[in-house]
């Protein structure tokens, strides 16, 4: 993952789509749509995995034909809009999803929903997409899972020479123009009339799935992206100087179009899942055992409180206490103070303000194998990579807001449309009721209502009919703007998720 900066960081996800003939909310007759004042003779889309319609823990041809902007190209074409070309990936014929380079697994399969087990699991199959099946593009959809917004303009990107070195995309491999063309290039010889922009999730998600271990690069005053780790946050002045070249590009030839705010992590199910207190203890003799255990840690630290170390407030916030119920777990904060010099190690229990990620699920709970009384998340503190912590939430926020503030600056100079993602993203996490009635949740995958579910098993990727969603949300905003009148989609007429049948 250090290594490859082109990969997202690995979920406990996948699905598949089928393609669905666009049926509509508001249908009437095809003369009565209209662009207003925009042109949908050519519309490109430029991102990442969430414009190339990624969902379930990985890429593949049903998926693609679901991303939204796929949805939204079908009803553009009521209104004037041309063919859709899309990156297809043609030789994963039984959409498992994943990459090969030669016969070396690179990407993973998807996550389907196994019924024997009663919940997700990925595809044991070896992929079939050869990262070496070159489909030079440019394309319609320009959507390229795992990059970041400084990727777009880099030269090399697609160079498939660069892969081992992680400076090259293996997507971004298959569909260049050309080795050395970078992704706003192709958009651009794309000649686009009309587009949609919403990148710079990953510039802050991979810090955040990661559970911080990157370095927050406003933090360390870092505006070189040629230095990053694929891990660390991208600095606000680099967002801000990579998204006005792209738009400056897109907008050259007088194109209109819609760009996209970035949403708060706590809106997607990878981190509102997994409870900070997700620990039931039922008994008093393991609850005593437990406070006997950190009797000595706690100590220290009124020791450490006595001798003005630490603040009253810190010291209350790393004394470790059980009881009856259900109990936070035990985690590693590299924020708090230092106190190694009296052998005291940097943990408290978690508190609301924390995001457990939902890959932790594998660890909590789980004894060392050398020691059974060793409990990952009780005895055993969580490390940092399973939390993000209220101090590392802090920096994401501050860094997504600082994004927002740029996305919305240049649409209002550019005269641009906004979507705002980070709204419908929140109306998405509380739940959400959609024109026709029907009730929507980003409920992470529980083994019942899984047609309502709007988010996939991976934690951060819509499912198709999450992507529905989003087109309509493109929709409103297109309609508002432009003067345009477009028909929208019915998101239950869109797939879910892929069900193994029972052995």
């Amino acid at each position: 993952m250090k290594k490859i900066i082109y990969i997202l960081v690995g979920l406990l996800v996948a699905s598949s789509f089928t393609a669905c003939e666009p049926e509509f909310s508001n249908p009437v007759g095809d003369n009565s749509y209209t662009s207003g004042d925009a042109d949908f003779s050519n519309y490109v889309a430029v991102g990442n995995s969430l414009t190339a319609g990624y969902t379930n823990g990985t890429l593949y041809k049903s998926a693609q034909e679901n991303s939204f902007p796929a949805i939204l190209a079908e009803q553009l074409k009521l209104a004037g809009g041309g063919e859709f070309t899309q990156p297809f990936l043609d030789d994963d014929t039984n959409n498992v999803g994943g990459m090969v380079l030669g016969t070396t697994p690179i990407l993973p399969t998807k996550l389907v929903i196994d019924a024997s087990q009663g919940g997700p699991e990925r595809i044991s199959q070896i992929p079939t997409i050869d990262v070496t099946n070159i489909h030079p593009g440019p394309y319609n959809n320009m959507g390229v899972p795992g990059a970041k917004i400084y990727h777009l303009g880099f030269q090399g990107y697609g160079n498939i020479a660069n892969l081992p070195t992680g400076t090259a995309n293996p997507y971004f491999v298959r569909m260049a123009s050309a080795p050395n063309k970078s992704i706003v290039e192709d958009a651009v010889a794309a000649n686009p009339t009309f587009f949609t922009l919403w990148i710079g999730n990953n510039d802050v998600l991979w810090y955040a799935t990661s559970g911080g271990t990157g370095v927050d690069q406003n933090v360390a005053g870092n505006t070189n992206p040629t230095t990053y780790g694929p891990d660390d946050i991208t600095h606000v002045n680099v967002f801000g100087f990579a998204y006005q070249q792209i738009v400056d590009a897109l907008t050259a030839n007088g194109a209109k179009g819609v760009l996209a705010t970035i949403p708060d992590v706590a809106s997607v199910p990878y981190f509102t899942t997994i409870p900070y207190n997700p620990i039931p203890l039922t008994d008093q003799a393991t609850v005593d055992a437990l406070n006997t255990a950190y009797a000595q840690y706690n100590a220290g630290i009124q020791a450490a409180l006595q001798n003005n170390l630490i603040t009253q407030a810190e010291a209350d916030a790393r004394t470790i206490s059980f009881d009856l119920g259900a109990n936070a777990l035990v985690i590693e904060d590299e924020y708090l103070t230092d106190l190694s010099g009296l052998s005291l190690p940097s943990i408290r229990q978690a508190t609301a303000d924390d995001l457990v990620v939902l890959t932790a699920k594998s660890i909590i709970g789980v004894p060392d194998p050398s020691n059974p009384q060793l409990i990952h998340g009780i005895t055993i503190p969580l490390e940092d990579e399973w939390i993000l912590s209220k101090n590392e939430i802090s920096e994401v926020r501050a860094a997504t807001a600082g994004y927002n503030q740029i996305i919305n600056d240049i649409a209002t100079n550019k005269h641009l449309a906004v979507a705002d993602m980070a709204a419908l993203m929140e109306q998405m996490k509380n739940g959400l009721v959609i024109e026709d009635g029907s009730f929507y949740t980003a409920d992470y995958f529980n083994g019942t209502n899984l047609d309502n579910l709007l988010f996939g098993l991976d934690g951060v990727h819509p499912t198709p009919r999450g992507y529905a969603v989003i087109a309509n949300k493109f929709i409103d905003v297109i309609e508002r703007t432009y003067g345009a009148k477009l028909a929208k989609v019915i998101p239950a007429n869109y797939p879910t998720f892929d069900i193994l049948p029972t052995n």
